[in-house]
């Protein structure tokens, strides 16, 4: 059985409030980082799942440990509890946020990289058309 679980922490880091999303797929962790700005409500945080979930751009997963918990109400309650207590992000969230970044690092300089290709191509062009009008009537 297949099971995909997603997991929302909010928290305040410097100026702004994030929310980092954690979903973990066939053993394999993938996160998520979103910045919110000012302290956004609980109603807030729902419509921007509802509205926003399908574009958010996921790290490359990671391998790693699912563990199965009864699944008993007041145990559930004291697990969240305690999640709520101990704020932050896992190790293996870090990770995959950390190698999400250095993918969209790569992929910025390989964009500007031909974006500069690009525009000294085409400067090449237009001095090679200017200098053949300046012959074109001799």
């Amino acid at each position: 059985m297949d099971t995909e679980r997603v997991k929302l922490t909010v928290f305040f880091e410097g100026p702004f409030w994030v929310g980092v999303f954690e979903r973990i797929s066939g053993g394999k962790l993938s996160v998520c980082k979103v910045t919110f700005g000012a302290e956004p409500k609980d109603y807030e945080v729902w419509d921007f799942i509802l509205k926003h979930y399908e574009a958010l751009k996921f790290s490359p997963a990671l391998e790693t440990e699912v563990k199965q918990t009864a699944d008993h109400p007041k145990r559930r309650q004291r697990s969240i509890r305690k999640q709520l207590q101990t704020a932050g992000v896992g190790t293996r969230s870090q990770q995959a946020l950390q190698m999400q970044r250095e993918e969209m690092k790569t992929q910025r300089k390989r964009i500007s990289k031909e974006q500069r290709e690009n525009e000294k191509q085409r400067r090449f062009d237009l001095k090679q058309q200017k200098r053949k009008m300046k012959h074109r009537g001799h």
